[in-house]
């Protein structure tokens, strides 16, 4: 087994950057098809197909609040590279399972899986953790989320293109990327994790979405953090919750105009948070650019609510790109606050904040939305955005609070350097 040595750590955050996109972008391809594949299983009631998309979503994201964990102190114990490596095997499959479907019911159960074995993006934070030094992991984790936004561009027009041929071709597509991500890891990707770092033993109590907060808790700056963290990643769940509707509404968008939107926010999120993250970081500092990324947040959400016109809509796309500054920092904050055996135990419980916020958020915003354009009492069109931009306006003094002391310990080495 290959460890990764300091001459190989480049390689490494690249061989993680395409493992990531090529993971989100089999994703993205059966997003196009699966609504049309459960709406051929309930005879084309289109009411039917829509409440069991939205049980398909919502136990998707069960699974990963209760499997990300899991899989991360796995990878403390065993290492990074078998869980990467098993996670896109069973994915691989499970999309095979899914192409082959005969009934809904396998279909519920390989979207079921596909939860439990997406959990190769927690070890693949720990995993840049692992191989970046302190003071350049937030530029890692900025990779680590472009890579994110670029299988969530792609991936969608992939599938929605290969879909037009066969509503299950794009299952098959996806598991080969899968499969083959796989075997990239076994037979190319080097251990990040030496064994001399790793647990000694697996701590079972800890591997549960509750477990996990007795490390979050573990230290006040930890604590803040992932209030923060919890709050801003809850007021994300507005853009697929909404987005759509919005526009709709409020624009009388047509299909390609919001695909065109959904494409732009894409790409402008992938661009900071892969090419700004790394620059702004190193003149700045890690405290204000997650202080940046989170106004900059709150004022494209103020922004959206406030969009009369299509022009002020796009304007609010490029402020709130900017808010790409925040996960990466954060993440990189927290990744210095637990030592090497626990940084699969840390991305494990970031990711299960990430689902519970899944699994609560999309409700919260509909229904926001839904009573503020019903008739019969004031109405608003922009209420769930208000709402978002209120969820990122409470986690900037948390986050403010909690990184504190490194602004103290920056300002007294900035004074020593100039002295």
């Amino acid at each position: 087994m290959q460890i990764a040595t300091p001459s190989l750590r480049q390689g490494a955050v690249i061989f993680i950057f395409v493992t990531v996109m090529l993971d989100m972008l089999s994703l993205g391809m059966i997003a196009p098809v699966l609504p049309k594949l459960v709406a051929g299983f309930v005879g084309g009631d289109i009411a039917h197909a829509a409440e069991m998309f939205g049980i398909f979503g919502t136990v998707w994201a069960a699974m990963q609040f209760f499997a990300s964990p899991v899989l991360g102190v796995l990878s403390d114990r065993f290492g990074r590279r078998p869980v990467i490596v098993l996670s896109n095997l069973g994915l691989g499959f499970d999309y095979i399972v899914m192409a082959l479907a005969p009934t809904i019911g396998w279909l519920f159960l390989g979207r079921a899986i596909s939860g439990v074995t997406a959990g190769s993006l927690t070890t693949a934070g720990a995993y840049i953790a692992d191989v970046t030094p302190p003071e350049k992991r937030a530029a890692g984790f900025g990779m680590l989320s472009a890579a994110f936004g670029v299988g969530f561009v792609l991936g969608p027009a992939v599938g929605g293109l290969l879909g037009g041929f066969n509503p299950r071709f794009p299952f098959w597509v996806a598991a080969a990327f899968s499969l083959a991500n796989a075997l990239y890891g076994f037979f190319v990707l080097p251990e990040s994790l030496p064994p001399e770092k790793r647990a000694k033993s697996i701590p079972w109590h800890r591997a549960s979405p509750l477990g996990s907060l007795k490390l979050l808790r573990s230290h006040p700056e930890l604590s803040g953090l992932s209030a923060s963290a919890f709050l801003s990643a809850l007021a994300g769940q507005a853009m697929p919750a909404i987005w759509v509707l919005f526009v709709m509404y409020q624009y009388h968008w047509d299909t390609r105009a919001i695909g065109f939107s959904l494409a732009m926010v894409g790409i402008t999120t992938a661009v900071v948070q892969g090419a700004l993250v790394r620059p702004f970081v190193s003149r700045f500092g890690e405290r204000t650019a997650l202080l940046t990324g989170l106004t900059s947040g709150t004022i494209g959400m103020v922004m959206f609510a406030f969009a009369a016109t299509p022009l002020w809509f796009w304007t609010g796309i490029a402020a709130m790109a900017m808010w790409g500054f925040a996960p990466a920092a954060t993440q990189s904050f927290m990744s210095k606050r637990v030592g090497p055996s626990e940084q699969g135990e840390l991305q494990g419980a970031i990711s299960s904040i990430r689902s519970l916020t899944a699994l609560i958020g999309p409700g919260i915003f509909t229904l926001t939305f839904a009573w503020f354009v019903a008739s019969g009492h004031f109405q608003f069109s922009g209420a769930a955005w208000l709402l978002s931009a209120a969820l990122i306006g409470l986690s900037i003094p948390l986050a403010w609070s909690a990184t504190r002391s490194h602004s103290d310990a920056r300002r007294v080495e900035l004074e020593r350097a100039a002295s």
